[in-house]
């Protein structure tokens, strides 16, 4: 899909793929989608790039690993797409990163936060916009840290991304507190949660604390399960993506007190480059942004400031451009790394409260994506040259 303008409208479009699991992961993706579509028609309303028309081929992945291969040659073959974006789950952007390194193609990973991706698995071709799990997991140590509650269990999904979460946040949370003690674990498989089991296993233990990594309706089912048996009185609840409003605003009145998350308080956020954003976006869909929206915005801004710096869209330029590319989100600028290729972008942390029969996040501070990530030689020892 692209918008014609006068004057482009006899120019060969510049073709983008896209694939996700738009299917499987509708509560984020449904918002992801109308945050690029709006950047699209920025972009070619303000006269496209390089002189012409720009066109995204979208396509879903199916949120399976060979599908999404499959799509991604499809794409790169058949409809010739100049570079690829997309992808939700880590182990579908894996598979695809792995792909753009075979066939020497730029893929922009929007939102899979497996560590994997930039790190160990990255590769000349592959980029990555969201903050990483070991990035937002780092932000909230800072606050489970604060604790100081000993025995803590753990809940994640079970894949790579869930599996990833929780040993990072052992290993960062023992780094602060060596006397944490880990009392149970418990990980469901991604998107079947029995919550009964699960809530009373983790109960039966008696933690103080309680990590947790669950997102979408397994979440929802935690929640619910939860404070019907009490899990959560009197224990603290440290938790990654709950304050997203995709996961928060579902719950409704059941949404959690107290929980300390990160967050996408869209409502609150006063920086200029925001609220221009949810004005547009307002404007555009008659709803508010989510957090997938921002993602998918930034992307297209991403891949736009990309082309007009290389000033073409031959792969090897883009890969040049996009090391240390500085691009405005509506979150604030960010910074493509060139050491590792992962976005500066940083995230919000804060509270769970109830307002008005609806879920929200208070007393919240935006983190820098460069405040937590680290050492750079630790970088160059996980990730594998060029």
């Amino acid at each position: 899909m692209f918008l014609i303008v006068s004057g482009l409208v006899h120019a060969q479009p510049i073709k983008i793929g896209e694939l996700n699991s738009y299917k499987a992961q509708p509560s984020f993706l449904e918002h992801y989608r109308k945050g690029w579509q709006l950047a699209l028609e920025e972009v070619n309303v303000a006269g496209g790039l390089l002189g012409r028309p720009v066109e995204v081929i979208s396509r879903d992945d199916q949120g399976n690993p060979g599908d999404a291969v499959r799509v991604a040659e499809d794409l790169v073959v058949r409809e010739r797409v100049d570079l690829l974006f997309g992808t939700f789950l880590s182990h579908v952007g894996l598979a695809v990163a792995d792909f753009a390194k075979q066939r020497k193609v730029l893929f922009l990973a929007s939102e899979p936060l497996t560590d994997k991706i930039t790190w160990q698995n990255g590769n000349r071709y592959t980029f990555r916009l969201a903050p990483s799990t070991y990035m937002q997991v780092a932000m909230l140590v800072r606050e489970a840290a604060k604790l100081r509650r000993k025995r803590w269990a753990i809940v994640y999904p079970n894949y790579e991304y869930g599996q990833s979460a929780s040993e990072t946040f052992k290993r960062l949370l023992r780094a602060e507190q060596p006397d944490v003690q880990f009392v149970v674990e418990q990980s469901p498989a991604l998107g079947r949660i029995d919550a009964g089991p699960t809530v009373q296993a983790i109960s039966d233990r008696k933690p103080d604390a309680i990590f947790n990594v669950l997102f979408g309706p397994d979440l929802a089912k935690f929640v619910r399960e939860g404070q019907t048996r009490a899990l959560f009185n009197g224990r603290s609840v440290v938790s990654i993506l709950s304050g997203w409003p995709e996961y928060l605003e579902p719950l409704r009145e059941d949404a959690p007190e107290g929980w300390i998350v990160t967050a996408y308080p869209w409502y609150s956020i006063e920086t200029a480059d925001h609220k221009k954003f949810v004005s547009a976006y307002t404007r555009r869909w008659n709803d508010h942004p989510r957090l997938g929206s921002v993602i998918g915005y930034a992307s297209i801004k991403s891949i736009a400031a990309a082309i007009k710096r290389a000033g073409s869209t031959e792969t090897e330029k883009l890969v040049g451009a996009f090391a240390e590319l500085p691009v405005d989100t509506p979150l604030g600028p960010v910074i493509y790394r060139r050491i590792d290729h992962q976005s500066t972008m940083g995230t919000y942390v804060g509270t769970t409260s109830v307002s008005g029969g609806l879920g929200v996040v208070t007393n919240h501070s935006y983190i820098d994506g460069k405040a937590v990530m680290p050492p750079d030689a630790d970088v160059r020892r996980w990730r594998p040259s060029d």
